[in-house]
């Protein structure tokens, strides 16, 4: 064994013996489902990506005014049949606009189906309750003064990369106008 395999064989094992993982930097994409598989699973979402891509399912008017809870599929009775297993898909919905969705009923388990590429829904049941409340909108930063914007690019000039002082320039504003 030459003395290169013998050093990367060190940098792949850790403490006691256990072979190391790759501990750098993830996409969150590819973290984000190990993180709230659990959590979720104990919901009945054993796919997350329902929840986050429920505005796209069901269009925009829809998903603001209802948001599924709880997707309940009964366990496969055989080996290797969880494409028949048709489960029931809660939804919280306002009150005044249940029944629309109950009109909509149809169309909407068409596209969830669609969405999952199998039979996965095959009812609705709604729950009303109140939605909840609309995101608060953020009010632009008032802009800088023309003395703190000179004093920032004053700071900056050294820095010969465009791109990061570019990067820093907005960092600065942002602390600027939060009072730093």
């Amino acid at each position: 064994m030459s003395d290169t395999s013998k050093t990367s064989d060190k940098n792949q094992t850790g403490a006691k013996g256990r072979t190391r993982r790759g501990f750098g930097l993830r996409a969150i994409a590819k973290t984000l489902p190990k993180i709230t598989g659990n959590a979720l699973g104990k919901r009945g979402f054993a796919e997350a990506d329902l929840l986050g891509d429920w505005t796209s399912i069901v269009g925009r008017d829809i998903a603001s005014r209802c948001v599924p809870r709880k997707l309940d599929r009964p366990r496969p009775r055989r080996q290797g049949a969880a494409h028949e297993a048709e489960g029931t898909l809660t939804l919280r919905v306002e009150a005044g606009y249940a029944l629309e969705v109950q009109h909509l009923e149809p169309q909407l388990l068409e596209r969830i189906n669609g969405y999952f590429g199998f039979r996965a829904v095959t009812r609705l049941r709604l729950l009303q309750a109140p939605s909840p409340p609309p995101a608060p909108k953020t009010v632009p930063a008032a802009p800088l003064s023309p003395e703190a914007m000179a004093a920032l690019h004053a700071r900056l000039e050294d820095v010969e990369d465009t791109e990061l002082r570019g990067a820093l320039d907005r960092l600065g504003q942002a602390i600027l106008r939060r009072g730093g």
